[in-house]
Parts: structure tokens; C-alpha cells; sequence
């Protein structure tokens, strides 16, 4: 049975889209100051040999373009974590998809209704990216710990209800060398009004999250 979406929920989902559409700014580690020496020949020298000359920075950035977001994610989780929805998904637009790309997939079966966001991000090093990880944890704070994920991961788990419905959203952060990937899994039951359980959401949301790091690993 198909049924169309609260009012509150759509209001509550559209500021998601606009915001993920618009892309955000990544940040990015500062500049390394230029070597110095006493004699200009070995100041010359110097730079030109420097591990943090921008050639030699920029090669060794170990994921250098954001993987298809829409493909990271196996048929079969989606399957599970959002049932009635294409496997396709649907990508959302970026304004630099090298750096950012993101992928959606919601659907309602039944009363059970069912989102989920698959986000990569890219820095240009490894410590820009953990910069954003940890405002990001700051951000949604409460979880916990995700061990055996990526370099570091974190998961968090909120409750919200608006006209009565309750809507259970979980957020998953992983940072693996300089990328960041972002899960967001949320459930509905507009028959009870209930939400899933914060073990499902949590569990499906780290699913998720598992096997984006393993195609973002498996395509640098």
C-alpha cells in the first residue's frame, strides 16, 4: 500500500536535499612554510627537494577522486535497509563531484518508510580530514565509537517527533586517510507512529557505512 508522506515529514526532509545539493566547502590543511637556508643556492636547493613541495603533497594524497556513490552501496543492503526502493539510488547534485558525491535512496512499503544517504568527501590531506570529522562529531554528539572502521568512525543515533510521528535517524562518520564518508539511515511506521528500534537504524546505518569504505578502498 503506498501512501503519501506527512506533511512534517516532507518539511522536515526538504532542508536535507537543498543542503546536500548545494555541496558543502571542504576544509583544507595549511601551507607548508618554504624551507630556509643560509646560501641561496641551498635555499633553491631546498625547495626543490622538500616533501612538502605541492607536486609531490598532491601525489601522495591517497584517494585523489570521490568514488560512484550510487554503486557503493550492494543491491542486496539496499534491498534490506530500504526495502521497495531501486538499487539504482539516485545522485544528488554536487558542485564539484572530484570532492564531493552523494547518493539517496527512500521508499515506502507498506506504512514502513525508509532513507538513506550515502555521502564521500574528499580533503587534500589526511589531517584537513580529520579536522572535519571531529567538528562533524562535535556536531552530532551523544554516540559512540565504531571499531575496525576506516582510520576512525563514530555513530549516533537521535529520536525526533513532529504531529506525533516519530521518526528515528541514525548518522554514521568514518574518516579513511584523507576522505570522509557519511551515512544517514532514518526510519518511520506511520501506522503506529512509531519509529524502528535505535538498534536497527544504528545497525543498518553501520551496515551501510561498511560497504562504502569498501568501495571507496576498493577503487583508489
Amino acid at each position: 500500500m503506498s501512501l503519501p508522506l506527512p506533511l512534517a515529514l516532507v518539511t522536515r526532509l526538504a532542508p536535507v536535499a537543498v543542503l546536500a545539493t548545494a555541496g558543502w566547502a571542504l576544509s583544507s590543511g595549511p601551507l607548508a612554510a618554504s624551507p630556509t637556508a643560509d646560501e641561496p643556492e641551498a635555499a633553491a636547493k631546498g625547495a626543490s627537494s622538500s616533501p612538502t613541495a605541492p607536486s609531490t603533497s598532491a601525489a601522495s594524497k591517497t584517494f585523489t577522486a570521490a568514488p560512484a556513490p550510487c554503486s557503493a552501496i550492494p543491491p542486496g543492503t539496499i534491498k534490506s535497509l530500504v526495502p521497495g526502493a531501486k538499487a539504482a539510488g539516485k545522485e544528488i547534485p554536487s558542485t564539484d563531484t572530484e570532492v564531493r558525491r552523494t547518493c539517496s535512496w527512500n521508499a515506502l512499503k507498506g506504512y514502513d518508510y525508509r532513507w538513506l544517504d550515502v555521502s564521500f568527501e574528499l580533503s587534500d590531506t589526511d589531517a584537513a580530514a580529520e579536522k572535519t570529522y571531529k567538528e562533524r562529531m562535535t556536531e552530532k554528539s551523544g554516540g559512540g565509537v565504531v571499531p575496525g572502521l576506516g582510520d576512525a568512525a563514530y555513530s549516533v543515533v537521535n529520536l525526533t517527533t513532529e504531529d506525533k510521528q516519530q521518526t528515528r535517524e541514525g548518522v554514521v562518520l568514518v574518516r579513511a586517510s584523507n576522505a570522509l564518508v557519511v551515512i544517514t539511515y532514518n526510519g518511520s511506521d506511520f501506522e503506529s507512529k512509531k519509529a524502528p528500534s535505535t538498534d536497527v537504524i544504528n545497525k543498518g546505518a553501520i551496515k551501510a557505512a561498511r560497504d562504502a569504505v569498501a568501495a571507496l578502498e576498493g577503487g583508489q
